[in-house]
């Protein structure tokens, strides 16, 4: 398998400092960020490698001798929001990120499926949870519309540039699921749109990652490595739905996500939280997930995202990372006896 890291968490450095952090670890992958909800903070001559061969031949040169590639390019955010300032802006930059994946020779892009409101005028996103009323299906019939032919056109953009996009399947948009993937093939068509597997969403959703792996099998198209752990005593009283986020005022640090929204502080006492590989997961259950991966393709890039609050950003990757080389290890190792 083809290990490394998406870059976000190294957004605090240099690119050539990152790509150094990285092969430290024993990692030979970078994931880079392109737009939607995170700047393209380690592509600054975005704008130029599209039109210019010196420009693109500049950037690549930055990887010679590091050890490190790159290992697709990551564009999350929400293209279906219906505000305009939003969706329009991630809609594009995942239409970006689709061409300069072809001008840097990648063909993986990572994105999401997006959320739009609930009905015409909307402003707000509307996610329905459990659709167990007539008007939470119309809401939803209205929302895959609006899905289908976006992603029916963006899957001819991709496929024109030999791109395919993976889906991150993230709660909070329309696609989170199996049988979502499944629906959106079904009305798009669509050949080169295809899935991200994160195990970390699957696994507070009580989903299986390798599970989900061989029953989506070649839709899978990328992968990424992040751990939860349950916290049982929260989780038992509150269930993995809790909506006890603290609003961060303007006076505080905070991420935003696109117009005038931003990222909430983390439930105190959380059901589940992200952390690091290991911490929710051992090496074993690892192993699993990277040979169904292997299964599907022997290639396939498997980067560790890093948003273990309860350590620091190096120590985190090197934790993650011990655990991913020890499953891998441990793969090719009963591949070989």
């Amino acid at each position: 398998m083809r290990l490394g890291l998406y870059n976000a968490i190294l957004h605090d450095r240099p690119l050539p400092a990152a790509l150094e952090a990285i092969a430290e670890v024993g990692l030979t992958g970078i994931e880079l960020n392109t737009g939607g909800f995170l700047p393209a903070t380690h592509i600054p001559t975005f704008d130029d490698i599209l039109v210019s061969d010196a420009a693109r031949d500049d950037f690549l040169e930055i990887f010679d001798g590091t050890g490190v590639e790159i290992a697709g390019l990551n564009c999350n955010g929400n293209p279906l929001h219906p505000t305009r300032v939003i969706g329009d802006k991630h809609a594009e930059d995942v239409r970006r990120a689709i061409r300069l994946a072809q001008r840097l020779g990648q063909h993986r892009v990572v994105t999401m499926s997006g959320l739009p409101g609930g009905e015409p005028g909307s402003t707000r996103t509307n996610w329905v949870v459990n659709a167990w009323n007539s008007a939470a299906l119309d809401v939803l019939d209205y929302q895959w519309e609006i899905a289908a032919d976006f992603w029916r056109e963006t899957d001819r953009l991709a496929r024109d540039h030999d791109v395919k996009v993976a889906l991150e399947l993230h709660p909070q948009n329309l696609v989170f699921n199996s049988a979502d993937v499944h629906k959106l093939i079904e009305l798009t068509g669509a050949t080169n749109v295809g899935v991200e597997l994160d195990a970390s969403h699957l696994f507070w959703q009580q989903m299986d990652p390798v599970t989900v792996v061989r029953h989506l099998g070649s839709l899978v198209f990328h992968a990424a490595a992040k751990d939860v752990r349950v916290n049982r005593e929260w989780a038992a009283l509150n269930g993995v739905l809790d909506n006890s986020f603290r609003r961060i005022p303007a006076d505080e640090p905070r991420t935003n996500l696109g117009g005038d929204e931003w990222a909430n502080e983390w439930p105190k006492n959380a059901a589940w939280d992200f952390v690091a590989l290991g911490k929710g997961h051992d090496v074993e259950y690892w192993t699993e997930f990277l040979r169904a991966l292997h299964e599907v393709d022997p290639d396939m890039m498997v980067n560790i995202e890093h948003e273990d609050v309860e350590l620091g950003r190096l120590e985190g990757i090197a934790v993650a990372a011990e655990v991913l080389l020890a499953a891998n290890a441990a793969l090719e190792d009963s591949q070989a006896a």
